[in-house]
């Protein structure tokens, strides 16, 4: 049976059933973290004390791991581009990067958070951690998932170039979405958790 709508645009709405697809999940995500950061500030309005995030996180490694992210968006884009262009080599090149600067931040992020329990920091010492480890673990989780989604693209998935390159685009650029959206939550995380 075959999907409808995966190369051609359905005329009620000008998108593709993936892209479709791939913006309602993007919405339930927003209410996910919407609801964490909307917990956060009313947690933290209703404190007496609140640490500075400067003062207990390390802001240049997180700096760092800000510049990995959005490098990784660049290269995200340049893998569908090359698509556009018929390049797939060059495509295989810019996912291998975005993948390989995923796995970048992830490591960034384990010497981190290794550092905070060697330290004697858990979720546990007190709410602005609590916190702390909810929000950049359910986004390394999505990290983690991202990646996933792009490696499957990079290895087994790109067979489907060869038979239809229009659906292989589209599910790259929809695997693109995603990922441009967890570098927005870090975009927002990075300032609250790390400056404020």
């Amino acid at each position: 049976m075959e999907i409808p709508y995966t190369v051609e645009v359905r005329r009620d709405t000008g998108l593709t059933n993936g892209k479709i697809g791939i913006w309602l999940f993007l919405a339930s995500e927003v209410m996910l973290f919407g609801a964490l950061f909307a917990s956060y500030i009313l947690i933290r309005t209703g404190a007496q004390t609140w640490p500075r995030g400067d003062t207990i996180l390390n802001v240049p490694l997180a700096t760092f791991n800000t510049i990995v992210l959005i490098s990784s968006s660049v290269t995200m884009v340049m893998a569908w581009a090359s698509l556009e262009r018929q390049r797939f080599s060059t495509f295989r090149i810019y996912m291998a990067v975005t993948i390989l600067l995923g796995c970048v931040f992830l490591v960034v992020k384990y010497f981190e958070y290794s550092h905070k329990f060697h330290d004697g920091l858990f979720p546990r010492t007190n709410n602005f951690l609590a916190i702390y480890f909810t929000l950049t673990g359910l986004h390394m989780l999505h990290v983690l998932g991202g990646m996933a989604v792009n490696a499957y693209l990079l290895g087994p998935g790109a067979k489907l170039w060869k038979t239809n390159p229009v659906w292989f685009t589209n599910r790259v650029e929809n695997s693109g979405l995603f990922w441009h959206f967890v570098d927005l939550v870090w975009i927002f995380l990075f300032p609250t958790l790390y400056l404020l």
